[in-house]
């Protein structure tokens, strides 16, 4: 190492735009970086590596302190770093907890070595005491705070602060950010993730455009985040301070806080509106425009943007920067918290936080009448998720607010919809949750030339297309009104101000400044403060009644026996489905890819007519006649390959597997019963003792009676045998099985099987199988039930009864689910010759699943899916989506496998390609990340790490897509 006599400045101050270069860090080991401050500073000690994204920082224990050996990036400018040290004297003299620079051993603080070739800067800082806010997970609104109070102390303490080397343009410049993500999108791999972030950006460019000129600069730290804040863990109220300068340049005074908010969503994530801590703290020593305000959400985006798109950048430029790639997980949370909260929510709540240091904000005010007298509670408009007014898909017709409010006007004089509601009419079926649906605007609809009064004195002044009437401490905001003198003018309470036939009312208490309409859920306390009910206008409570989900799911745990599990560990609250959507009481409308048992959609209105008329007629058993019970088993024995021409109804899966074996043991005079393990077939006692998943049941290898014989699983994707030749070798192991039966003297009942591998996730037999299978079976004497509860029914598309797809005719199917659409409804079909032999246990009937009722049901199902052509869509959409998910397959290790066919589809989940070590954890939380998405799928298999989807049979291409998307992001992630 050698140091040059010239040290002037080679390079001008850094300019990201126009040098486009990536910025590894310079190569500097350990042992060099103990030379250099051992030559240059005369310190040495223990010497250890922290993280940088593009320097190379390292701590040295020396006996006389603790200090930190900075090797800067050859790109940076010696002007740039001597701002740097003077930015934390600077800090240091306001009283703020900085590092400052150590003089080298020649009276310097910048030392330039040579090193592999490269002039380079070294500085010797202090070293700032306590633990970085980083590794901490949820954070107390005093670590906020705290975050927020040191960035606004940086700020004020930088504001004096003029030197050259501060005129600078690093990729961390917000003022640049679509440039930095132009040029460094290419780097993020997945094209999903890659458009979300383009068009994310572009939303927030958008949104800044107008505000740019209006934004103050200053000198700014520019990277106070959680990884640069120190605190005393041990001791909240101790002073924090903050370390790595290497961002100091001019920029946007509120862009200092907009990159300490962002650092801060990944502790918050499930409630990231708590950054408001964090503004409000800033906001105390750096008072924000309203330009400041209105800008700082988008920035906070933007900086989200940057940052994944560098952390993509630098890991591909330097691969063995750990740090770099270790923050990439919680760069992408901070970017996915960041895009989903809305800005004009973000702008609104934020000025309301800072408003309210103001006495005036917390000052009540009383209204009055707006109109003449009082509406009546029958003119309320229920506009819920569980309103009977918006059956029939009626919640997606454009206009149908609207059009409910003339209905109901026209027929009562007036209608008014409801406060604080969550409307299912601002649901959106496939779009990014959450979606605005928390209502706090009211419309009313009245006579026309109805008389509008002010409902408290003030001024009345017009804000685009609305009348905004302001009072201390509260504006009423007005849409509709056909406004009667000249504006602004002060008015007194009770003066009329217009006439109006449909009028929007909104209240805000931030001065000014109109709140959104409709929010989305998770912040409904401060927007009730914010915007405030407005039933005393109207003179008649307005304001909806909202369920609280936890405490819901606190009733079912204290009377609904457990071991009945639910979905997720924090369920929505699911109150309503829509064909192939479910909708949560909250208003967000999910893809439903899981529920298989409702075959033709949810609230079919066919379905939905057909029950209604059927249960006004009648409905009993089945011991009766009645024409609905002839007309469905006709339509089934029809459906069933021949000779099959023999029905029994039943009310479930499970009742529908009891009574085969029952059938089979009745007609062979035998008890035992050939089963593959790993299958679940239900919970009854007979239906249980032949399932064998451990998924379902752990103890169930163990606890078999002894009729149940299991054989080997024809598991083509992880089996004992795989490949072309893997039926031969489990018929071959079949036919062993049965041959120790045939040595012992034990005779066989039946054997079996789901003709797909339903409960593994879709997985499908080995070609020919079956088929072996059943020759074996009946050779002995024996019976072949196939159980289509899951896998048939036109799920498969391709096939109307799974066995098709194995070339093979049972003696007796069951099936169930998809017959009834939810309802309890399930069939055992086989030979007239079969049943009859079955009279030997006496009589037989299931009250359900005969009933009027039933049957019509069944009938009704049959008939949606053969004029709507559902088995041809699940054929269609079902390999539109395969061909998806294969494609994510090949560019997502974790997905070992795509089984399935048609709507019965299952994506494997493994840690690695060879062992096929499986991944249930994984897909646990996979299942957790695409319910935020709006997609609702469970894991299933022996090893729950087979995403199962089988969705309703109505399922559009567009829905499929918007699942595919979605997984395509939550594995990016």
């Amino acid at each position: 190492m050698t140091d040059p006599t010239d040290d002037e400045r080679t390079v001008p101050n850094f300019d990201f735009l126009a040098q486009r270069s990536a910025l590894p860090r310079p190569s500097v080991s350990p042992h060099e970086a103990v030379a250099i401050a051992g030559e240059r500073f005369g310190v040495s000690g223990d010497v250890r590596e922290l993280g940088s994204q593009q320097d190379r920082n390292f701590r040295i224990d020396a006996a006389e302190g603790r200090y930190v050996l900075k090797i800067a990036n050859p790109a940076f400018d010696a002007d740039e770093l001597i701002a740097q040290n003077l930015a934390m004297g600077a800090l240091h003299d306001r009283g703020v907890t900085a590092p400052h620079a150590v003089p080298g051993l020649d009276g310097a603080d910048l030392q330039r070595v040579e090193l592999h070739g490269q002039s380079i800067i070294a500085r010797l800082l202090t070293y700032v005491d306590g633990s970085p806010l980083t590794g901490e997970g949820d954070l107390s609104d005093a670590q906020l705070r705290a975050l927020g109070d040191i960035a606004g102390r940086v700020a004020a303490g930088l504001a004096d602060l003029d030197h050259p080397g501060t005129e600078r343009s690093t990729q961390w410049d917000l003022r640049i950010a679509g440039e930095v993500v132009e040029q460094l999108a290419g780097h993020v791999a997945h094209p999903a993730r890659r458009r979300q972030v383009e068009e994310t950006t572009r939303a927030a460019l958008g949104r800044l455009a107008p505000l740019r000129d209006s934004l103050r600069t200053g000198v700014i730290h520019g990277d106070v985040t959680d990884d640069n804040i120190v605190v005393d863990l041990s001791d909240p109220d101790a002073p924090a301070g903050v370390i790595d300068f290497g961002d100091v340049s001019r920029g946007w005074l509120v862009a200092e806080l907009a990159v300490a908010v962002a650092s801060a969503l990944h502790h918050v994530p499930t409630d990231p509106l708590r950054v408001l801590e964090t503004i409000d703290a800033f906001a105390a020593h750096v008072p924000l425009t309203d330009a400041e305000i209105a800008a700082l959400w988008p920035l906070v985006v933007l900086r989200a943007a940057v940052l994944v798109v560098s952390g993509e950048q630098q890991v591909a430029v330097d691969a063995d920067n750990t740090y770099a790639d270790e923050n990439r997980a919680h760069e992408w949370l901070v970017f996915a918290v960041a895009r989903r909260i809305d800005p004009d929510e973000a702008e609104s709540l934020i000025r309301w936080r800072l408003q309210q240091h103001d006495p005036a904000s917390r000052s009540s005010v009383a209204l009055d009448r707006i109109f003449g007298g009082d509406l009546d509670e029958a003119n309320v408009l229920d506009l819920s998720v569980t309103s009977h007014l918006l059956d029939d898909g009626r919640w997606l017709e454009p206009g149908i607010e609207d059009g409910l409010l003339k209905e109901v006007g026209r027929s009562t004089g007036a209608a008014v919809t409801r406060y604080g509601e969550f409307r299912l009419t601002r649901s959106v079926p496939e779009s990014a949750l959450p979606t605005p649906t928390f209502a706090l605007a009211v419309t009313a609809r009245v006579p026309a030339g109805t008389v509008v009064q002010a409902p408290v004195a003030g001024l009345l002044r017009q804000e685009g297309d609305a009348r905004v009437l302001s009072a201390e401490g509260m504006d009423v905001w007005l849409d509709g009104l056909i406004a009667s003198g000249a504006v602004p003018r002060r008015v007194a309470a009770g003066d009329p101000i217009g006439v109006t036939e449909t009028l929007t009312v909104q209240l805000s208490r931030v001065a000014g400044h109109r709140p959104p309409p409709f929010v989305r859920p998770g912040a409904e306390d401060s927007w009730r403060r914010l915007s405030p009910d407005p039933s005393m206008l109207f003179g008649i409570g307005l304001a909806a009644t909202i369920v609280d989900p936890d405490a819901l799911l606190g009733r079912r745990d204290a009377t609904f026996a457990r071991v009945q599990e639910h979905y997720y560990v924090h369920p929505p609250l699911i109150e309503r489905g829509w064909r192939h959507h479910l909708i949560d009481t909250r208003g967000q409308t999910y893809v439903d890819m899981v529920n298989n048992v409702t075959a033709v959609g949810h609230a079919h209105p066919r379905l939905v007519s057909a029950v209604r008329d059927q249960w006004a007629l009648l409905n009993t058993n089945s011991r009766f006649h009645y024409e609905e019970l002839s007309a469905f088993t006709s339509r089934l024995a029809e459906l069933a390959p021949d000779p099959l021409d023999t029905v029994f109804l039943v009310n479930s899966g499970s009742e529908a597997v009891d009574l085969a074996l029952r059938l089979a043991q009745t007609v062979t005079g035998r008890r035992t019963i050939m089963a593959v393990r790993e299958a679940y077939h239900g919970w009854t006692v007979g239906a249980d003792a032949v399932s064998s998943s451990i998924g379902d049941n752990p103890r169930a290898l163990e606890t078999r009676p002894d009729w149940v014989r299991l054989v080997e699983p024809p598991h083509s994707y992880r089996g004992k045998y795989r490949g072309a030749d893997a039926a031969t070798g489990y018929l071959a192991d079949l036919a062993s099985d049965l041959e120790a039966l045939d040595d012992a003297g034990v005779g066989l009942a039946g054997f079996i099987a789901e003709p797909v591998f339903g409960n593994a996730g879709g997985v499908m037999l080995p070609d020919g199988y079956l088929a072996g299978a059943f020759e074996l079976v009946r050779r002995r004497g024996g019976l072949c039930i196939a159980d289509e509860v899951q896998v048939g029914y036109g799920r498969l598309g391709e096939y109307f009864w799974g066995s098709e797809q194995q070339g093979v005719v049972p003696d007796i199917i069951t099936v169930a689910k998809a017959m009834g659409n939810g309802h309890p409804l399930g069939a055992v079909i086989t030979t007239r010759a079969i049943a009859d032999r079955f009279a030997a246990e006496g009589s037989f009937f299931s009250s359900a699943g005969g009933s009027p009722v039933s049957a019509r049901v069944g009938l009704t199902v049959l008939d949606i899916m053969r004029d709507e052509h559902l088995q041809e869509n699940a054929r269609v959409v079902g390999a539109h989506l395969a061909g998806r998910l294969e494609e994510l397959a090949r560019r997502f290790p974790i997905i070992g496998a795509v089984h399935g066919l048609g709507l019965y589809l299952g994506v494997e989940l493994v840690r690695d390609p060879v062992t096929l070590e499986p991944a249930g954890a994984e897909a646990a939380r996979i299942c957790d990340a695409l319910l935020a998405e709006g997609c609702i799928v469970q894991p299933t298999g022996d090893h729950k790490n087979v995403l199962k989807i089988k969705p309703p049979l109505c399922l559009t291409i567009e829905a499929a897509d918007f699942f595919a998307d979605a997984l395509e992001r939550v594995l990016a992630d």
